[in-house]
Parts: C-alpha cells; structure tokens; sequence
C-alpha cells in the first residue's frame, strides 16, 4: 500500500523537463538577451569608437551559435517531448503557450539568419566573420545581386524589427510565466528550474537522441564553417620566366621572411608572407647591371589575428581570388656597402608602385645575408581604398622588412 501511495503521489507531480532542455533554454535565453541588448548598444556607437569593430565581431559569434543551438534544440525536443502542461491551464493559454513556443523558434532562426544576410550583402564596409576570433565564418553564397544599398537596407530593417520582435516576446514569455507562478495555477516555471525546493520530479521518459541531436547541428557547423576550403585555391605558382642568369639562390634551410605593418585602430598590426621565391642577379662590382625579381604568394599572408588575415584575402585588399601573386623588382642599385639603397617596384591588382629599398648586405665568401625596409602607400595601390579610404582606421603607410640568406651559384 505504501509504494502504491508513494508512485500515486509521484505521479501528481509535476514534471521537469529534461536537463538538456534546461540547459539549452537557459544558455540561449541569456545569449538571445545579451545579442538584443548588446545590438542596441551597438547602434548607438559612433563609426570610430575603439570598441564597435570587436562588438561587432562578438555579436556575429554570438548570433550563429544561437543558430547551431537552435538546431540542436529542435532535435531534441522531437525526440524528447516536453511534460504535459498542468490541467489548470485554459484552452486559450494552451493555444497561447504553443503559439509563443512556435514564435521562438523561428525567432531563434530567422534572426540571425537576417542577421547572416545583413553582413553577406555588405557593399562598402565588407568586414569578415570570425566566430570568437578563431573559426572563419563564410557570407551567404548568390547574393551579388542583393549587395547594394536596397537589398542591405531591408535585410538591416528586417533584423532589426526581428529583434524588437524578440524582446516582446520574451517580455510576455516571462508575464506569462510569473502569473502562472505566482497565481492559483498550478505553475509552469518550475517545469523549467532543475531543482525547485523539490516540488518537481524528473522527466517522464529516459532523455535520448543526444548523438543525433548535437552531433548534426554540430555537422552543420563543420560543413558551413569549411565549405570555402573547397573552392579555395592552393598555393599559386611561383614559377616566373625571367630572363636573369641568377648569380644567388636563397638557402632553402635558412629563414626568411617579406613581413608586413601598420597601425589599425590606433593599434599596431603585423605580420608576414610565408610563401615567395626570388630571382637573384648581383654583383656589388656591377650594380647597374644588378636585378632581383621577386614573386610573393599573396595568400600567404598571415596576420597577427584571424580577422586581419581573413580581411587581406578580401577583393579590396589583397584580392587573393583575382590576382593570386605580386612581384617587385629591385634595381638601381647605389651604395659602396654594405649599406646599399635601390628601387623596389611593387605590381598588385594591376597597379605597379615603386619607393626606395633601404637594406645591408653583408657577402661572406659564397654566403650572403640581407636586411631591409621600405614602405609603401595603401593608397596608391589601391589597397582598402572601398571601406577606409581616407585612412581613419587603418593608417596609409604600409611598412615592409626583408630578411634573407642567399648561397653564391657555382659558374
């Protein structure tokens, strides 16, 4: 008789959600919240302020996890349907509740999917997604013909309309759930809490279908995430035909380095190209007739953060997609040495710059080591001219060091 007591009392209780659930509905409350309120705040900053480029960043991160999550949380909850809402409940707040429940998730979906289409239609101030500074996030493909003023302006407008949306759903969402609470129902909100002075027992069934559940909202971020590695193109061909007899070869086992710098923001960014071969014909007796060629593979280019080596790829920038590699060449040589200064023509994107090479030459017998710098203007060549054109986040000047050790070619 006790135990029939015991399962007729546990029976009366209400029941939990899972605590998957639970977790998924907390953690995405407070980064639905957080995107609401930090998107407001956001529009408020003026265009220079130090912090609106990493808000920005955080708010694009923070709005494609909601998106994966979302997906994740409808999975589970067709494999795991919610507990029975109370009887006291009328028929109106039963088609109410299914109703807001139903809002949310298209909410949580549509969104940041305008959100998605905001940024991917972005004509001027084209910035790349970098989801917590670490994984690359791809625009929507075929929208060209949307990327202009009109079709930015009413993805903007959508979103933001989306998002006022939101924060009155979630406003009568929590009404609805302190009247229940707090009235002569029975309560929903403790269906939610996991522990709530154990008024509540555990969901009616086993929890299942985790693996299917994470594991594909999971593989849709994988496959997202990675879909530009399929198109994107392999190292370019440093092959050149050069007429020069090269006197030196750079030493395959030394280092060398073409890096790169600047100031951004009021901060100083760096970095270097990995990949480049040069062609080598010197001789400090003959410097007329001395003359390097230089062929850099643009893609390469690496920075001292994700975002900034994504946005060198970009078509404003470096346009690794449309002009794969650069070259310079280096002649007019002048100098007794080891201080020597020549020219240094750079050719990007079709446009050919050329300033002065500083560097120090020191020839060891068949052994020579080279330092150097110069410095280019982004805006004769036409680098981020579209987003900055008048140098108020990234400086103009570009300042360029060389390093290298070269082996003399045996006559």
């Amino acid at each position: 008789m006790a135990s029939v007591t015991a399962f007729a009392g546990e029976t009366s209780r209400t029941h939990r959600y899972t605590s998957v659930a639970i977790a998924l509905h907390w953690t995405m409350a407070l980064a639905m919240l957080g995107l609401i309120g930090g998107g407001w705040a956001m529009t408020g900053l003026a265009n220079d302020h130090p912090m609106k480029e990493g808000l920005y960043q955080i708010h694009k991160s923070v709005g494609v996890t909601i998106l994966i999550l979302t997906l994740a949380r409808i999975a589970w909850r067709v494999m795991n349907p919610p507990p029975p809402e109370p009887d006291s409940l009328t028929h109106w707040e039963r088609v109410s509740s299914h109703g807001a429940h139903i809002a949310f998730y298209a909410l949580m979906i549509a969104l940041p999917l305008t959100g998605w289409l905001y940024v991917s239609t972005a004509y001027e101030f084209d910035v790349p997604t970098v989801l917590y500074g670490v994984v690359s996030w791809p625009d929507l493909p075929f929208l060209g013909a949307l990327s202009n003023p009109t079709g930015h302006g009413a993805f903007e407008s959508a979103h933001s309309i989306l998002a006022f949306l939101a924060a009155a759903l979630i406003a009568v969402h929590v009404a609805g759930a302190l009247k229940h609470e707090l009235g002569a129902e029975e309560g929903v909100l403790k269906r939610m809490a996991p522990v709530l002075f154990g008024s509540t027992a555990g969901p009616k069934a086993p929890p299942r279908g985790a693996m299917a559940a994470f594991g594909g909202a999971f593989a849709v971020f994988l496959v997202v995430s990675g879909a530009p590695l399929l198109t994107q193109a392999g190292p370019a061909d440093l092959a050149t035909t050069s007429s020069l007899e090269p006197n030196w070869a750079l030493d395959p086992n030394a280092e060398r380095r073409i890096g790169f710098s600047g100031v951004h923001d009021g901060n100083p960014y760096s970095g270097q190209f990995d990949r480049w071969d040069a062609v080598i014909a010197f001789d400090p007796a003959a410097l007329d007739a001395s003359r390097v060629e230089v062929t850099v593979d643009l893609g390469s280019a690496m920075a001292n953060t994700k975002l900034y080596t994504d946005s060198l790829r970009s078509a404003e920038w470096l346009d690794v997609g449309g002009s794969p590699t650069a070259t310079v060449i280096v002649d007019g040589f002048e100098g007794p040495g080891p201080n020597y200064t020549a020219n240094a023509a750079l050719s990007l994107k079709g446009a050919t710059v050329t300033v002065p090479l500083n560097f120090e030459l020191v020839i060891d017998g068949d052994r020579a080591a080279l330092t150097g710098n110069a410095a280019f203007s982004r805006a004769e060549l036409d680098v981020g001219m579209v987003s900055d054109p008048g140098a108020d986040w990234v400086d103009d000047e570009i300042a360029i060091d060389v390093s290298l050790s070269a082996l003399r070619i045996a006559d």
